[in-house]
C-alpha cells in the first residue's frame, strides 16, 4: 500500500465518529478476537467524546474514503499535560505499510503543539500484540509495568511511558 495515497483526519463531526466506531467493531481491526466489555464500550464511545474536546480522535482514509487506521488521546484525569494514548489500529490489509507510524507521528506532533508532557499507553502481552510492542519501542517508549492478569487469566497488561519533552532522534540529527 502506498501511503501518500492516505490523508489523516481528526474527528469533528457525527459523521466521523459514526465511521471510526463501525471500523473499530469490524472484523478487519483487531486480530484478538475476544474484547474485553470495556474495550467494546471503549470502541462504541470514546470517538463520540472528541466531539466534546475530552478527546481527540484521529482516522486515515484511503483513496476511496474508506477509513485503514484509528488512533485517539485523552488528557490524563489530573488535567497536568499527561495523556492516555488509547487503540492504535490499522486495518489488516494496510498493516507493515507504514500507516501506524505515520497516525502516530500525526498524533505526536499534536501533543507536542499542546506543550504535553507526557504519554502513556497499554497493551497486552500476547504475540498478536508484538506488533504494536515494536512500535512503541521504535517511538521511544519504555516499558514501565506489567499489570499480570489484567485482560484475562493469562494475559498481562503492559504499561508504556514516553517523555514528550525529550528531542525526538529525527530533532537531534538536525
Amino acid at each position: 500500500m502506498a501511503i501518500v495515497e492516505l490523508a489523516v483526519r481528526r474527528v469533528d463531526s457525527r459523521g466521523a465518529a459514526d465511521a471510526v466506531v463501525a471500523f473499530l467493531i469490524s472484523p478487519q481491526a483487531f486480530d484478538d478476537e475476544r474484547p474485553t466489555p470495556g474495550e467494546e464500550e471503549h470502541f462504541r464511545t470514546l470517538p463520540y467524546l472528541a466531539l466534546e474536546g475530552k478527546t481527540v480522535y484521529w482516522y486515515m482514509t484511503d483513496g476511496a474514503g474508506e477509513i485503514v487506521a484509528v488512533t485517539g488521546v485523552a488528557p490524563n484525569e489530573q488535567r497536568t499535560g499527561g495523556y492516555t494514548w488509547d487503540y492504535l489500529v490499522v486495518r489488516k490489509d494496510y498493516r507493515r505499510g507504514g500507516a501506524a507510524l505515520r497516525l502516530a507521528g500525526a498524533m505526536l506532533e499534536y501533543l507536542r503543539e499542546q506543550g504535553a508532557r507526557y504519554l502513556v499507553t497499554y497493551t497486552c502481552d500476547l504475540p498478536v500484540y508484538a506488533g504494536v510492542r515494536r512500535l512503541f519501542d521504535r517511538l521511544g517508549f519504555t516499558l514501565n509495568g506489567r499489570l499480570p492478569d489484567y485482560y484475562f487469566d493469562g494475559e498481562d497488561r503492559l504499561v508504556y511511558y514516553l517523555d514528550l519533552r525529550k528531542p525526538r532522534l529525527s530533532e537531534m540529527q538536525q
